[in-house]
């Protein structure tokens, strides 16, 4: 291979890094700290932090940069023991006013010895209150585990140690918002939400077990960066567009299927009270 060539290939694979992002060497390659900066700290050289919530304040963290499709990915550990009244958040959002696009992923605290339950949500073009709820089938907060979106043209999937457990597909052909013309951040917090967290608020936060800490690493992010080429999102060749991305495979569909049967607590689609007609993507499967 003569000189010219490695040149050009060299080339070409750092501006694919940067029109796709990478796995940052450190945290602070990839995000900034957003709100209460002595109650973040960086662990093993930067490759991982611990979030610290106490009386005086939470905290919170954002990528440098704003993601038009991909999938993003973080191992976390969540608060052990009595996190009652506590909210961890992973979240991708538009930091737009008045019509946001997000996608959740929110922690709820329990008391001790009770499931830890994970909210998903979804904004699109402005609406939300897409709430769902499912207990995790473990203990997140015994180990790391993998958490996960993946965002593209043809659905949204949350994923917790790669098995779907929400699913959002585009259904724009049926006037169905799904978020699709804004870039978004990558964001995580960790916040008191005693009014509502844990038993729908009857669960207090006991702060007598403070300082309440979650742990992180293995941040991950490949998408679209923005500012970056204006054809990267619309890209068919970006690896999230492919064939194998377009649709659950037949393995996910079963855990899916095994998530929801077993462990799903709340789903915004069935709740009467809140909609005596169910949304119109609820008709269509999501």
């Amino acid at each position: 291979m003569g000189r010219t060539t490695v040149l050009s290939l060299t080339f070409f694979l750092l501006a694919l890094v940067a029109i796709v992002g990478a796995r940052p060497a450190t945290f602070l390659q990839d995000f900034r700290i957003t709100w209460a900066e002595t109650h973040i700290k960086q662990l093993q050289g930067g490759t991982a932090i611990q979030l610290m919530l106490d009386p005086s304040s939470g905290c919170g963290f954002a990528s440098n940069k704003q993601y038009h499709y991909g999938r993003v990915s973080m191992k976390i550990k969540l608060i052990p023991a009595d996190s009652a009244g506590t909210v961890t958040a992973f979240y991708m959002n538009s930091d737009t006013d008045t019509v946001r696009d997000e996608l959740d992923f929110e922690f709820l605290g329990n008391r001790s010895g009770q499931p830890y339950t994970v909210q998903t949500n979804i904004y699109a073009h402005g609406k939300g209150d897409r709430e769902q709820r499912v207990n995790l089938w473990f203990d997140p907060a015994a180990d790391y585990h993998t958490y996960s979106i993946l965002w593209n043209h043809y659905h949204v999937v949350f994923s917790v140690d790669d098995v779907p457990i929400r699913v959002y597909k585009n259904n724009e052909g049926r006037g169905i918002p799904y978020p699709k013309a804004q870039p978004m951040g990558v964001y995580s917090t960790l916040w008191e939400a005693d009014d509502w967290a844990t038993r729908g608020g009857l669960e207090k936060i006991d702060w007598s077990k403070a300082p309440f800490y979650a742990y992180y690493k293995d941040f991950d992010i490949e998408g679209c960066a923005v500012p970056g080429p204006a054809n990267c999102a619309s890209n068919p060749n970006n690896w999230w567009e492919g064939a194998a991305y377009r649709q659950l495979s037949p393995e996910q569909a079963r855990r899916y299927r095994w998530v929801r049967t077993k462990y799903m607590i709340y789903d915004y689609c069935t709740d009467k009270s809140r909609y005596p007609v169910p949304p119109p993507e609820c008709l269509f499967g999501i």
